[in-house]
């Protein structure tokens, strides 16, 4: 019989940029050349700035000019590759959120129901504010059930800025096309 050696892993490589925004400074985090967060400044959950690896901007050009599209009004749905890291239970949250359409919200229980789990309306919001790519998997478009806005990780100023800004927007039920790569 022959030892077979361990399994080994190497460190995923990470990097990061900062970008301006209309809701501030937004810091990008690539995992092994793909997006794999987004951060506002002061967003709960958000992780050490030492774990978003070196600085450079070189893999966020794409999503660079997505951001500024999306922001001048001129794009309503993001087509970019995502690394998401997350349970399997979040990943799904998260790709139900990739179906909210620019311009219109869903409930926690919308969600829930949606997952076919009618009950986990609290789950959906724990996931939901885990969420690490805001803005382009659309977490501000979830509300509560009275339609009051609840909970989000940016701060609800900047949660009913944008959903202000999609709803004056030019937008239009289009889905987003954001390829996910878990």
């Amino acid at each position: 019989m022959t030892a077979t050696p361990a399994a080994t892993t190497t460190p995923a490589a990470k990097q990061h940029t900062v970008v301006d925004s209309p809701y501030g400074p937004l810091t990008l985090v690539a995992t092994d050349g793909v997006l794999s967060a987004l951060y506002m400044t002061d967003q709960r959950h958000r992780p050490p700035e030492e774990t978003f690896g070196v600085p450079d901007p070189e893999p966020f050009g794409e999503v660079i000019r997505q951001l500024g599209e999306y922001f001048a009004g001129d794009r309503t749905a993001f087509d970019l590759p995502l690394n998401l890291a997350g349970t399997p239970f979040q990943r799904s949250v998260w790709a139900e959120l990739l179906k909210i359409p620019y311009g219109e919200t869903r409930t926690y229980g919308d969600l829930a129901e949606e997952l076919g789990k009618p009950g986990a309306s609290r789950a959906v919001g724990l996931a939901n504010g885990k969420n690490p790519v805001g803005i382009i998997v659309p977490c501000h478009r979830v509300i509560g059930a009275s339609g009051s806005l609840t909970g989000y990780g940016g701060g609800l100023d900047r949660k009913q800025r944008l959903l202000a800004f999609e709803s004056g927007g030019s937008g239009g039920g289009e889905e987003d096309g954001v390829q996910v790569l878990f």
